[in-house]
């Protein structure tokens, strides 16, 4: 299993900062456009736990593919969990984590995974599926400065 962890520091207070990322709609625009993602499934306003998202993403070489994730833990203010129940990885447990600090929010993801297909998976691994990983984080990590920036 695969361990990719990620923190960042939000120029928001905590309240906007849960807002923002436990609304499933807002998904899509921290999320590269070239990935194709779309949200399929009419979603609340708020995550829950056993709330089901389906979504078709285009990860590689822009091929449809579905992912659906459930959310499986919510502390208000302090943490939500996504794990993939249909998607491309065998495991997939996407932890965000928040905490207020000063002057903003300390916001950690820690994402586990194990890859399909055993040898070919671990030979993927560093050159095609951590690279991607990295690679939409970072996107991520530019708009939600840019966003939460902004509205200061």
């Amino acid at each position: 299993m695969y361990q990719f962890k990620r923190t960042q520091f939000v120029k928001t207070d905590l309240n906007t900062c849960w807002d923002f990322f436990s609304s499933p709609a807002n998904l899509s625009r921290i999320t590269p456009k070239y990935m194709g993602f779309d949200v399929l499934t009419e979603v609340a306003e708020k995550m829950y736990p056993g709330m089901m998202i389906e979504y078709r993403v285009r990860p590689l070489m822009n091929i449809p593919m579905k992912w659906i994730t459930e959310i499986t833990h919510v502390e208000e203010g302090k943490f939500f969990v996504d794990e993939q129940r249909k998607g491309p990885y065998t495991i997939w447990h996407h932890e965000h984590h928040f905490k207020a600090v000063e002057g903003g929010v300390e916001m950690t993801d820690i994402v586990s995974y194990e890859l399909p297909f055993g040898v070919l998976g671990k030979a993927v691994h560093p050159i095609l599926v951590k690279k991607k990983l990295e690679e939409i984080f970072a996107f991520r990590f530019a708009v939600v400065d840019e966003i939460f920036h902004q509205e200061k």
